[in-house]
């Protein structure tokens, strides 16, 4: 089962989006913000405790194809950023 959260930064808040994602069956938190360095959105995962488990760049994946976000990371689960349709799929 794949479970959509809608990518909505809000760029009077900090950080701009936050969000949980469940993965491997743990809860971890997402933290999105703009580097303008990079012009690009970035994604940080962090654990319960706050260690962080995987920080890079949100690449958006076109329909039809996934490039997973954190590979490698969680054994079961994946995470992508659908691009075209502006969400996370977390599954399972």
């Amino acid at each position: 089962m794949t479970t959509l959260i809608a990518f909505q930064p809000n760029n009077t808040a900090s950080p701009p989006f936050q969000t949980n994602f469940t993965l491997d069956g743990a809860s971890y938190s997402g933290t999105a913000w703009w580097n303008i360095a990079g012009q690009r959105w970035y994604l940080s995962l962090t654990d319960q405790s706050g260690n962080n488990i995987w920080t890079g760049a949100l690449i958006g994946s076109p329909i039809g194809f996934d490039i997973p976000l954190a590979p490698g990371i969680f054994s079961a689960s994946t995470l992508i950023y659908r691009a075209d349709t502006g969400n996370f799929e977390q599954t399972p």
